[in-house]
């Protein structure tokens, strides 16, 4: 959830860590800070609430210092207070540090300290860190040979004893031109510069300030200085850093003429969709072509059932991909909440392949679930946005979305890449098994028709603002779609609830009349998505059933229909494509419509309360 930042070097640290934190605020923004270290120490400054907040609060004489640490906080253990927020300092200060994750077993080792006379001063899980990390510093000699060596012992000595996730960055007082990061089950990138080095909480903050970056895994620790860079592995010492190529550009991480990221995201998803299909359609053998799947086409082969799983938006394009793989492959697929999934034994063929559908790579129930059906024996794949991600690392393969960074805190052109993903497999797998070459070409020429459809599908969007309008004050909304649209429903529904804070509920069409029938009124909307397909006539049916309750009807439809502009109050019309394509068209001026209703309502778009991007946390 929370952001870090950090940097080493000759230039202005605070300069660098309020910029960072800008870019990470949609990991949380219930406070934040910095911390810098001059020639009169480290100067910390905390602020509750926005990073403007801070910026106030620093006047126009920041600190300076070429050795610096921040934070943007989602809050876990207690309130979102300025005692509570980032960075804390341990012991009598010799400590400063910032952390992102949970530990588990906090309270003891809180109530450890506590009685070898340690002063908490915040009520996080975080503070226990910094005075776990000073004690073992106070109990290590200088050594002559490594300066280095206590305080990576004092760092590895306090990470042995916490149970729970975390990425640190710290700095010690006494050592103003070093920086050390950690991490376990948080994600820590580190920026490789021409004396200077950085370290951030995911990539976007180093866009523009260096294009070298490594991805710290688990158990890894690295110490940063201005000239030098060294990643240590718990087990086995000291490593060579797997410096990669950074390929997010500086405008993929900007507004870039939007007024908010999420409007800049649902425009960037015909690119975005495009980019998904990059290299991957194979007309000469009529399928998709996958190249980080890492198993064999007479592995897949075996392949006679499929899980898919993940968290929010992601389950939702799960729900897609069970319809896509179902028909085109015919594999029986179950879609898993992956917080129930981690917890469960669910009883798993050695045919079985799973995959982790996640945005960012770091949600948090996705990965456990992965990593322990993983354990038990199975395949494991990932569809995630981040390289270098953890599930990435976790998984035994997987596929990229090439979305380009998502900021805004509800998904938009990650859900349509992960549908066009999917159907992707499923053509793959299909053509694996029963699905003709013919049938092969023709699912690639629809596919090639999506981005043009999307991009048409856009032109909604000054009719969806004048319908939000109308409707921005309703208290509860219906979302009402069959088959492949069922999932788009739930979509919908979800993107209203997250940004506009209104009730919303999406179901099957079909079951409207066995209990949500009872919500119906002239002042609660319903959406219906009723494009042409095998359950057409019976959606049509459906709100008949709402249009004689008196019910408002906003209709997302294909094409003119006299039913359809009688019975609903609202009709938009999008771009026509074969059913199983049609979520992905359909769920744009459902985005647009959560996007102008909280707009108009108030809300913070890009940032929903008590929302963060990336739900690393449990």
């Amino acid at each position: 959830m929370c952001g870090i930042v950090g940097y080493v070097g000759s230039s202005p640290a605070g300069t660098f860590l309020i910029d960072g934190l800008r870019r990470l605020e949609y990991r949380g923004y219930d406070s934040s800070g910095i911390a810098v270290i001059s020639d009169n120490g480290v100067a910390v400054n905390r602020a509750v609430g926005r990073i403007d907040n801070l910026v106030d609060s620093l006047g126009s004489e920041p600190p300076q210092g070429g050795t610096g640490i921040g934070h943007t906080r989602w809050a876990t253990h207690g309130p979102p207070t300025e005692a509570n927020a980032h960075p804390h300092r341990g012991g009598n200060g010799e400590v400063t540090l910032v952390h992102n994750g949970v530990i588990e077993n906090f309270q003891p080792l809180r109530d450890e300290l506590i009685g070898k006379g340690y002063t908490f001063q915040s009520s996080t899980d975080s503070e226990v860190i910094a005075h776990l990390i000073a004690e073992a510093l106070g109990q290590l000699e200088e050594d002559e040979a490594e300066p280095d060596n206590r305080y990576v012992a004092a760092v590895q000595q306090a990470i042995s004893r916490l149970r729970g996730t975390y990425g640190l960055a710290v700095l010690f007082d006494d050592c103003p031109d070093m920086l050390i990061a950690a991490r376990f089950g948080s994600p820590l990138v580190v920026g490789v510069g021409r004396g200077e080095h950085f370290v951030a909480s995911d990539a976007s903050p180093l866009a523009g300030h260096t294009d070298r970056i490594v991805y710290l895994a688990d158990h890894q620790l690295a110490v940063l200085r201005a000239g030098s860079l060294t990643v240590l592995h718990r087990d086995s010492g000291k490593i060579r850093p797997d410096i990669q190529l950074l390929e997010t550009e500086t405008e993929q991480v900007t507004l870039d003429g939007f007024d908010h990221y999420m409007l800049k995201e649902i425009y960037e998803q015909p690119v975005a969709i495009r980019n998904a299909m990059r290299g991957r359609l194979d007309d000469q053998n009529a399928t998709a072509i996958f190249g980080g799947l890492n198993l064999t086409p007479q592995q897949l082969r075996s392949v006679d059932r499929i899980i898919l799983t993940g968290c929010g938006t992601s389950w939702h394009s799960a729900l897609v991909g069970e319809y896509l793989l179902e028909e085109f492959a015919r594999i029986p697929v179950e879609v898993e909440y992956a917080s129930e999934l981690r917890y469960r034994n669910p009883p798993i063929d050695p045919g079985t392949l799973v995959f982790g559908i996640t945005q960012s790579g770091e949600t948090a129930d996705t990965l456990a679930a992965l990593v322990e059906t993983k354990r038990k024996g199975h395949r494991t794949l990932a569809i995630n946005n981040v390289v270098g991600s953890s599930i990435a690392q976790a998984a035994d393969g997987g596929v990229y979305l090439h979305a380009g960074p998502e900021i805004g805190v509800a998904s938009t052109k990650a859900y349509t890449s992960q549908c066009c993903t999917l159907a992707m497999l499923a053509l793959y797998f299909g053509r694996l098994r029963h699905l003709s070459y013919e049938a092969g070409q023709t699912y690639i020429k629809n596919l090639r028709l999506l981005p043009a459809a999307v991009e048409q599908s856009l032109s909604c969007d000054v009719q969806v603002r004048q319908i939000a309008e109308k409707y921005q004050s309703a208290s509860t909304f219906l979302y009402l779609g069959r088959q492949y649209n069922f999932p788009t429903a739930l979509e919908g529904a979800l993107k209203l609830k997250e940004i506009s804070y209104i009730h919303a509920e999406g179901y099957p069409a079909a079951e409207m009349k066995h209990g949500p029938i009872a919500l119906v009124d002239t002042d609660t909307p319903s959406v219906f998505i009723v494009p042409r397909g095998t359950t057409y006539e019976k959606v049509i049916a459906n709100m008949e059933e709402v249009k004689a309750r008196g019910g408002p009807i906003i209709a997302v439809t294909c094409q003119a229909n006299p039913a359809i502009d009688d019975l609903a109050d609202d009709v938009i019309r999008v771009p026509a494509i074969p059913e199983y394509l049609q979520p992905i068209v359909s769920v744009v001026p459902l985005q647009l419509l959560a996007y102008h209703v909280a707009l108009l309502r108030g809300c913070d778009v890009d940032k929903p309360r008590n929302l963060a991007k990336s739900v690393t946390v449990e």
